[in-house]
């Protein structure tokens, strides 16, 4: 070692570090083999915190302000040296600083579909991306797990480790949330604070904190999403037999204007299917109808002198079926001024058979 080299080593006692980089974890500060002078001073920013390595042992940890490196200061390096000379020469060590502040806009995303279990779908596959972020909150624990002697320590080198643990614990947070798929496009703000809440503690083994996740987007497999447009674009249609019939009227209209045979052959097809139409109407007119699924209207009846009910349509035709009501039965609903035969007000559930050959 020069004398220049040796000079250097005892006299520079102005120990600090600015950040430039915004992606740096940890830095370890360079010093003339790790000579630090006694006396020395030490600036600790604001969103930093100082780490003493003595001969691979953390000793010291300083959160930000101005250190005189001394005795009263550095305690904990003072019983493991056990300086006879009170520091008057230089005492080695490691100086690493932390940056505490918040590493954000970190990425997240599936490689693969996640396939989960949905209340609407029954199973389905998800694909899912976003951002989080996160900050260091036990330096001791990042140090001893994490950096171990790397002096410069980047964001981007623990990137990938986290992203596969959210992908991970994503899967599990997923079935656990039991949110409809179609449900998440509107909650992915409170999603997001339910998955950073249930991956945060598996960032603490890290001495990290994943102090916000964002969800960007969810989405389904591409034939999924095309079976969903098709179903939107019937429930805008209404009613499904009117429409059909407008088509069917459209291309009748259509069929002569272009004076084609496949225009021909598309207006004998809708004529064909127009013509079936009707000739189910006509059917329908002289068949007793199913069960009106929106008739609301309530029943009471007449049983052995007693007044039963109210029952709804389906339940008045159970009891049609199972011989309970006869056409004679006396029948009452709201609006009636008197109770009438069951035949009466409920015709179509008694067809008229005529009377028995002499």
């Amino acid at each position: 070692m020069g004398l220049f080299d040796w000079l250097f080593g005892q006299f520079i006692d102005v120990i600090e570090w600015t950040d430039d980089s915004q992606n740096t974890m940890v830095y370890r500060f360079k010093r003339h083999k790790n000579e630090i002078k006694y006396g020395a001073k030490l600036t600790v920013r604001e969103s930093q915190t100082a780490v003493f390595v003595n001969e691979g042992v953390i000793a010291d940890i300083l959160g930000p302000g101005l250190y005189e490196l001394e005795t009263n200061n550095l305690p904990i390096m003072t019983s493991l040296e056990h300086w006879d000379h009170n520091f008057n020469s230089p005492f080695k060590a490691e100086i690493y600083f932390l940056n505490t502040k918040r590493f954000t806009d970190l990425k997240w995303g599936t490689k693969n579909p996640i396939i989960v279990r949905d209340p609407e779908f029954s199973m389905v596959r998800l694909r899912a991306f976003g951002t989080y972020e996160i900050r260091i909150v036990d330096p001791k624990a990042f140090m001893t797990e994490i950096v171990g002697t790397d002096a410069h320590f980047t964001v981007d080198e623990i990137e990938n480790q986290l992203t596969n643990l959210i992908l991970s614990r994503l899967a599990t947070v997923l079935g656990e949330s039991n949110l409809p798929v179609l449900d998440f496009a509107s909650n992915y703000e409170k999603f997001g604070a339910y998955i950073t809440e249930k991956i945060a503690p598996s960032f603490q083994a890290y001495g990290l904190e994943l102090t916000h996740m964002l969800v960007e987007n969810i989405s389904l497999p591409q034939e999924v999403e095309v079976a969903l447009d098709k179903r939107t674009s019937r429930e805008i249609t209404g009613d499904l037999d009117a429409h059909v019939q407008y088509q069917t009227g459209e291309a009748l209209g259509n069929s002569g204007k272009g004076g084609s045979a496949i225009g021909e052959m598309v207006g004998m097809g809708a004529g064909i299917a127009l013509g079936q139409e009707m000739m189910r109407k006509m059917h329908d007119k002289n068949t007793p109808p199913d069960i009106p699924t929106h008739d609301h209207t309530l029943y009471f009846i007449a049983v052995d002198k007693e007044s039963e009910g109210p029952y709804n349509i389906r339940k008045i035709r159970e009891l049609i079926q199972t011989g309970i009501i006869q056409a004679d039965t006396l029948v009452w609903v709201q609006g009636q001024k008197d109770w009438e035969p069951a035949s009466t007000l409920l015709p179509q559930y008694f067809p008229t058979t005529p009377p028995p050959l002499p």
